[in-house]
C-alpha cells in the first residue's frame, strides 16, 4: 500500500520537527520537511498527497506559496498554519483553495493530526469514485456496448466515434427496440464529458403540464405541490449530457422554450426569475421521421435544424445478418451468469430459426426471446421449440406498412441476400424460386447488391 506523502513547509526547523515526530507516529506517513518555499515548490512532482505550509515564511510568504502549489496542481491538498489569529487572512487562504487553516498554539498537532485523517478520508473517496467512473467508462467502450461487425452496424461505430470526439448535437433514429439510448450512452462515455452526468429523459413518458418543470426546474411556489425549489434535468446534466428521448412527443409550446433554452445556452426555472446558464450537450433520438413531422406541422423547423446535428440512423436487427446470432449468445451469456445458471447454447437448428425471423421488435425483442428459451430449455441447450416468439410481432413482420405484392416480393428477395452474402443460387433454393427470377430483378434496377 502507498504511503500517504505530507510535506512540511516550516523556515522553523524546530517546530516542523515537532510536527515530523507527531505525525510519523502513523506508519502510513511518508514525512518530508522542507525549510523554504522554493524548495517544496522544487519537489511538487513528488505529488505529495498533502502540504502544510507556514504563513509567515521568510523566502516566499503562505499566500503566494499556496497560489503556486494550485498553479502546478489545483487539486493538491494544503493547509496553512500561522503564528497570528487573523479571521480576514484565514478566510481568504480558505478562498484561494487551502483545506484548512490554524494557529499555531498547544492545539495544533491535535487539529492538525484530526485534518490529515478527514483529508486521507476524502482523497480515499474520491479516489474510488474516479476508479469507478473509469470501470463504468470501460463498462461503455464500443466493442463491450454495441455488438456486432456487420457492416450496418459498423457504420454505426465509425459515427459514434466521430460524434464522441466533439460535442456536436445528435439525433438519433430508428425503429422501436433498435438501440437508440445505448448508442447516446456509448457517445458520452466515449467523450471528454464522460466523468460527468448522462441524463435520460422520455418525452412519451411524462404528463404534459409536468414537463416544462421535468426538463427546466421550478422554484418555490411556482405552482400547487412546489414545496421547495428542484433543478430540472438541464441543470442535473450541465456539462454532461442531456438525452431526450421520443423528442417529436413535445408539444409545439414547449419545443419553442426548449428552442430558447439551446440559443441562449441558459434557462429560467418555472416560477422564477434567476437566470442558469448552461453547458450540456444534447442527444436526442425518436422512432418518427422528424423532417415529416416538420412538414406535417407537428415540429417547429428551426428547432429541427438546431437539434438535428450528427444524423445516425440505426439499422434495424433484419438487416443486421450474423449479428442476430453474435447478439443472441451476448445475451444469452450475460442471462445464465447473472442468474447464475449453467452457460447454455443454441442449436444448429435454433440458430436458423433466429435467423429467418424478421425481428420488427429489433434488438429488444431478440433479448427477451433468448432469455425465455434460455429458461424453457432441458439440457442446456436451446432447440427451435424453445424459442418462442411475440405473437404480436409475429403477426406483423412482414406486414410493417402498406405495399404492393411486388414491392413486399422486393423485400423479402434483398432480405435474403443479405443474409446470404448475395448468394444468389442459395436464395433461389431458399425461397423456391428460378435464379433467374432474381438477375432479372436485379438486372431491371428493383434489386441491388
Amino acid at each position: 500500500m502507498n504511503k500517504f506523502r505530507i510535506f512540511i513547509v516550516d523556515d522553523d526547523e524546530w517546530y516542523s520537527q515537532i510536527l515530523e515526530y507527531y505525525l510519523s507516529m502513523n506508519p502510513d506517513y511518508d514525512i518530508i520537511r522542507y525549510t523554504t518555499g522554493k524548495e517544496c515548490l522544487a519537489n511538487l512532482h513528488q505529488k505529495p498527497d498533502l502540504i502544510t505550509v507556514d504563513y509567515a515564511m521568510t523566502d516566499i510568504n503562505g499566500k503566494e506559496l499556496l497560489k503556486k502549489i494550485k498553479q502546478f496542481d489545483a487539486e493538491m491538498s494544503v493547509i496553512v498554519i500561522s503564528g497570528q489569529k487573523d479571521i480576514s487572512t484565514a478566510i481568504e487562504l480558505l478562498k484561494s483553495g487551502a483545506s484548512d487553516y490554524f494557529v499555531k498554539d498547544d492545539n495544533t498537532k491535535e487539529l492538525l493530526w484530526n485534518a490529515v485523517l478527514r483529508i486521507r478520508e476524502h482523497q480515499s473517496l474520491k479516489k474510488e469514485v474516479e476508479q469507478l467512473k473509469e470501470e463504468l467508462g470501460q463498462k461503455y467502450e464500443l466493442s463491450s456496448l454495441i455488438k456486432g461487425n456487420s457492416p450496418a452496424i459498423t457504420r454505426i461505430f465509425n459515427l459514434v466515434e466521430k460524434a464522441a470526439r466533439t460535442s456536436i448535437n445528435v439525433s438519433v433514429t430508428g425503429e422501436t427496440g433498435t438501440g437508440k439510448e445505448v448508442v447516446a450512452r456509448a457517445i458520452h462515455y466515449n467523450s471528454d464529458r464522460k466523468k460527468k452526468p448522462f441524463v435520460a429523459i422520455n418525452m412519451a413518458a411524462i404528463p404534459h403540464d409536468l414537463v416544462e418543470s421535468e426538463l427546466f426546474g421550478h422554484e418555490k411556489g411556482a405552482f400547487t405541490g412546489a414545496l421547495s425549489r428542484r433543478s430540472g434535468r438541464f441543470e442535473e446534466a450541465n456539462k454532461g449530457t442531456l438525452f431526450l428521448d421520443e423528442i417529436a412527443e413535445m408539444d409545439l409550446n414547449l419545443q419553442s422554450k426548449l428552442l430558447r433554452v439551446l440559443q441562449e445556452r441558459e434557462l429560467v426555472r418555472v416560477g422564477g426569475n434567476e437566470k442558469v446558464a448552461l453547458d450540456v450537450r444534447i442527444i436526442i433520438a425518436t422512432h418518427k421521421n422528424l423532417a415529416e413531422e416538420v412538414s406535417k406541422g407537428n415540429f417547429r423547423e428551426d428547432l429541427y435544424y438546431r437539434i438535428t446535428g450528427l444524423p445516425i440512423e440505426l439499422p434495424p436487427l433484419r438487416d443486421r445478418g450474423n449479428d442476430v446470432i453474435l447478439l443472441a449468445r451476448f445475451f444469452l451469456e450475460g442471462f445464465c451468469k447473472n442468474n447464475k445458471m449453467p452457460q447454455v447454447s443454441m442449436s444448429a437448428a435454433a440458430r436458423d430459426k433466429l435467423m429467418t425471423y424478421m425481428w420488427p421488435g429489433n434488438v429488444r425483442e431478440l433479448k427477451s426471446a433468448i432469455e425465455l428459451a434460455a429458461v424453457m430449455c432441458s439440457n442446456n441447450e436451446i432447440q427451435p421449440e424453445d424459442i418462442t416468439f411475440n405473437p404480436i410481432s409475429a403477426s406483423k413482420q412482414f406486414i410493417t406498412e402498406e405495399k404492393s405484392l411486388r414491392a413486399y416480393d422486393i423485400d423479402i428477395i434483398t432480405w435474403f441476400l443479405k443474409k446470404y452474402d448475395n448468394n444468389v443460387v442459395q436464395v433461389a433454393k431458399k425461397l423456391d424460386i428460378g435464379k433467374t427470377t432474381i438477375y432479372k430483378m436485379i438486372r431491371d434496377g428493383e434489386i441491388t447488391m
